[in-house]
This record gives structure tokens, C-alpha cells and sequence, in this order.
């Protein structure tokens, strides 16, 4: 197993590669049409595409993440449960 120290480069590696596979295949449809060599030509583009993303990832991240918490309301001061029902 992968030391836990390493979860945040993992989960930015998997992100990274799934989103460009997913937007490199859909702009090279979109561009090339699906024919012979689509395959491949989606593949070239993926990589290359990842090769940019993952470090993207990694350096927008934190940066996303203090946003987003800075739009969330605060959390309960411990030892105040919220009250549900």
C-alpha cells in the first residue's frame, strides 16, 4: 500500500488523467470526427493533455480548496451539536 502522505498526488495524477481523457476525447471528436485513426489520435491527445494537467492540478488545488472554504459557512464550534429532526 501507498503511504497516506501521498494522497493528495495520487488523487491530482487519477483527476487529472480521467478529466483530460474525458475532454481530449471529446474535443478530437469534435475536431477529427470519428474515422480511422480517432483511436490513436485521442490517445496522443490525452497525453499530451495530461502531461499539462497533472502538474495544473497540483498547483491549482490548494488554491481551490482555501475558495471553496472561504465561500462555506463556518463549521459548529466543537462540542455544539447541531440539533436535526
Amino acid at each position: 500500500m501507498i503511504p497516506r502522505k501521498f494522497e493528495p498526488l495520487l488523487f491530482g495524477f487519477f483527476l487529472s488523467g480521467l478529466m483530460s481523457l474525458l475532454v481530449a476525447g471529446i474535443a478530437t471528436l469534435r475536431a477529427a470526427g470519428v474515422g480511422p485513426g480517432f483511436l490513436s489520435l485521442w490517445l496522443t491527445s490525452w497525453l499530451t493533455a495530461w502531461l499539462f494537467a497533472f502538474p495544473a492540478v497540483l498547483l491549482v488545488s490548494p488554491v481551490a480548496r482555501r475558495v471553496v472554504r472561504s465561500l462555506l459557512q463556518p463549521e459548529a464550534a466543537e462540542g455544539h451539536a447541531s440539533k436535526t429532526g
